[in-house]
């Protein structure tokens, strides 16, 4: 089996509608999927609807997170969409997500750059606007040459000078909030140091101590050492290891199915969720 734990849609930051990408995870040999679209669960319907005969849809999100002043991801698996607290929670961080961009526009304008939020808008189209539409507007500017080269301290990285921040939940009150739904919970890229700051293992334990399932070790923004130091880490802290693309569509340069998850990890994974089970394809329309 080759599966994927963490991919994007349109419904927040990738190129790809939901249809088109569970279509594209079947061209890509993909037998199982989780669309993991950052802090919503909008694209589900439609990639159920259009989901082929082959390939199984894990329903997620990835939920932004904030500890010690350090901005992390958190991959949330087969919860109920729908459980109060957690549906309240990601609504008051997508809710903050236009003001945040609308003030690094502001930014940007006062160190020159030409960017509106009419055109981050139409690059937005229906996903929840954030971070990647506006570098996507600084590559069309000519101001960058890729999206990555605008998440540096020049300007939109932690800390950099047109960066803005949002609310975030405090990754324990994720990881509560997820269990509280059925879910499970997955670090994303906790070792991706070429994003900004990373956060300490000793947090990691610490969260591992509060109910955290696994995270997320075979990644693009993960060296040989670093994969290994973490493998090591998630064996001390009995913690599942996941590997997945993080496909964005054309906003990133990873594929489909570039870093998979051991079908016995993904086995543990739907044997402790509870608030919703894997979609199986049927053929899609």
């Amino acid at each position: 089996m080759r599966i994927d734990l963490h991919c994007h849609s349109t419904a927040s930051d990738g190129t790809d509608t939901p249809a088109e990408l569970v279509r594209n995870a079947a061209a890509a040999g993909l037998d199982v999927m989780a669309l993991t679209d950052h802090d919503t669960t909008r694209g589900h319907a439609e990639a159920i609807g259009a989901l082929p005969a082959g390939l199984t849809l894990v329903t997620g999100a990835e939920l932004s997170c904030r500890v010690d002043g350090v901005s992390l991801h958190m991959l949330a698996y087969l919860f109920d969409p729908e459980e109060p607290a957690l549906l309240a929670e990601r609504e008051l961080v997508r809710d903050d997500r236009v003001p945040r961009a609308r003030g690094m526009i502001a930014r940007l304008q006062e160190l020159g750059v030409p960017v509106t939020w009419e055109q981050v808008e139409r690059i937005a189209g229906d996903g929840s606007v954030g971070r990647p539409h506006v570098a996507t507007a600084l590559v069309e500017l000519g101001v960058v040459p890729t999206v990555s080269d605008a998440f540096t301290q020049d300007w939109l990285a932690d800390g950099g000078r047109a960066h803005v921040a949002k609310h975030e939940t405090d990754p324990f009150e994720a990881i509560r909030l997820v269990k509280g739904a059925g879910g499970v919970t997955v670090f994303a890229h906790p070792g991706a140091s070429k994003r900004g700051r990373t956060v300490p293992e000793s947090v990691i334990a610490e969260m591992a101590t509060a109910g955290l399932d696994g995270i997320e070790v075979d990644h693009m923004d993960h060296d040989e050492a670093t994969r290994a130091r973490l493998r090591g880490l998630a064996a001390d802290l009995g913690l599942l290891v996941t590997g997945s693309s993080d496909y964005h569509g054309s906003r990133k340069t990873c594929v489909l199915g570039e870093y998979t998850t051991d079908p016995e990890v993904y086995g543990e994974i739907t044997r402790r969720a509870t608030g919703a089970f894997p979609v199986p394809g049927t053929g899609g329309a």
